[in-house]
């Protein structure tokens, strides 16, 4: 149990209000040198030494986040306090003092015990919360698969793209994304993650057959359209064509499209004629928004 676990003591620090006063980079240094002893690598005889190290990653997660540390130095103190309690009482004094608190409680009188009960129960509840809450973080950081959205989503999606702010679309800004399905597919969010890294993302509308992939990427800026032309990969096992949906009229552009009809039906066949007829159909609702908004 989580609530049980002396995180402080865990990384080879003294608990309870000395613990408390340590400050971020005392447990930063414990935690390295712990690292450094219970990392898998030292330990390769030992069956636990993976465990043991993810237990140390976690104790020094929830001591480097303030609020989880705050409720775990609280559960400490409740603890304490109730230990020494217990430990002063012998049984006729403990005897005495139940016979005490029933009359108490008959009185209406609040109970020591029991409020200490819970208030203990609400700082571990809490504490419980906080750990899911970082454990959680970490885990989508270092995720690299995405879960899918339903068909359900992506088409909401798509509809709230062209039927709501379609009109308002700069094409200069829109990016046609292409791909085959041999290696990782890619997801909305996914492809939101990749082209994030050149600037905003205002949306993706993405669709799928059999055998090849397509979306068309909204960017912020024409800078950001730019930028992510010629420098998205995508996966290795299953790598992203990015061309522009309406490309400006330079030579540089148009020397990309030559190229595109220079090679031939390799390339037609990663763009695909169904991804065509997609993108026609959303200009064509892109227009259609446009005069309704009219």
């Amino acid at each position: 149990m989580d609530g049980d676990v002396d995180h402080y003591a865990f990384l080879g620090l003294p608990s309870g209000e000395e613990g408390a006063k340590l400050s971020e980079k005392e447990i930063t240094k414990a935690y390295r040198l712990k690292a450094l002893e219970f990392h898998p690598d030292k330990r390769p005889d030992d069956p636990n030494a993976h465990d043991n190290f993810q237990k140390l990653t976690s104790s020094y997660a929830i001591l480097k986040d303030e609020n989880a540390r705050k409720l775990f130095d609280d559960l400490l103190r409740v603890k304490r306090e109730k230990f020494q309690r217990q430990s002063q009482q012998d049984s006729k004094r403990r005897k005495m003092m139940s016979d005490l608190e029933e009359r108490e409680r008959y009185a209406f009188a609040p109970d020591p015990s029991s409020r200490a009960r819970e208030e203990e129960e609400t700082i571990a509840r809490k504490l419980k919360q906080e750990i899911a809450r970082i454990r959680a973080m970490h885990s989508n950081k270092g995720s690299a698969t995405m879960t899918p959205p339903s068909k359900k989503d992506t088409a909401a999606m798509g509809k709230s793209n062209m039927d709501g702010g379609g009109s308002g679309i700069d094409k200069e800004k829109v990016l046609k994304v292409s791909w085959e399905k041999t290696g990782e597919d890619y997801t909305a969010q996914r492809l939101r993650d990749i082209f994030e890294e050149f600037g905003r993302v205002e949306d993706v509308v993405i669709k799928s057959s059999k055998n090849k992939g397509s979306a068309l990427v909204v960017m912020g800026s024409k800078d950001a359209t730019n930028a992510a032309i010629g420098n998205v990969l995508g996966d290795l096992s299953n790598p992203l064509l990015v061309l522009p949906l309406q490309p400006a009229s330079t030579p540089v552009n148009f020397r990309v499209e030559a190229n595109i009809e220079s090679d031939g039906p390799k390339l037609r066949n990663l763009v695909g004629a169904g991804y065509l007829a997609f993108e026609e159909s959303v200009l064509d609702k892109l227009k259609k928004a446009s005069q309704r908004q009219k």
